[in-house]
């Protein structure tokens, strides 16, 4: 988690909404790492998530990443987490929760649904506190900077 927290940070100075994500595969190792890039270049599929899924597929030579880990440091929206079960992720590991846009315990719960034919096993709050705060200063700058 700590290095899905850096490229957060990352993210976020790059204007971004400050998510970042890794994959590892099932001996811990770094296959994969991305932040959200949906600013720039404009790409409104541009999540974390989607974009570390597609470099762990592009290595591994496979779409299917059934002996990898996803962690995110915010809870995937629906599109995330219909591309997480389509790519048959092992575990998925988020660190804040999302309310507003969640796809996995809040909203859609894509996971719960009877169209999902791959439901991964989901560990939820992970450094919640350090992802939500990073979060929220990201928010409380970008209002200040609109007034």
């Amino acid at each position: 988690m700590t290095i899905a927290l850096n490229l957060a940070q990352i993210a976020a100075e790059s204007g971004e909404v400050p998510v970042g994500a890794v994959i590892i595969n099932k001996s811990g190792q770094l296959i994969a790492r991305a932040h959200n890039q949906v600013e720039s270049p404009p790409d409104p599929v541009g999540h974390a998530e989607i974009l570390a899924l597609r470099a762990a597929a592009k290595i591994i030579g496979s779409p299917r990443l059934m002996q990898c880990d996803l962690i995110v440091t915010l809870e995937p929206c629906a599109m995330c987490a219909q591309a997480i079960a389509h790519a048959r992720i092992r575990r998925l590991i988020f660190g804040a929760y999302n309310q507003n846009n969640g796809g996995v315990e809040h909203g859609a719960r894509i996971f719960n649904q009877l169209s999902c034919h791959h439901q991964p096993e989901v560990i939820g709050g992970v450094e919640e506190t350090a992802a939500s705060c990073l979060l929220k200063a990201f928010f409380i700058t970008r209002r200040q900077n609109n007034n």
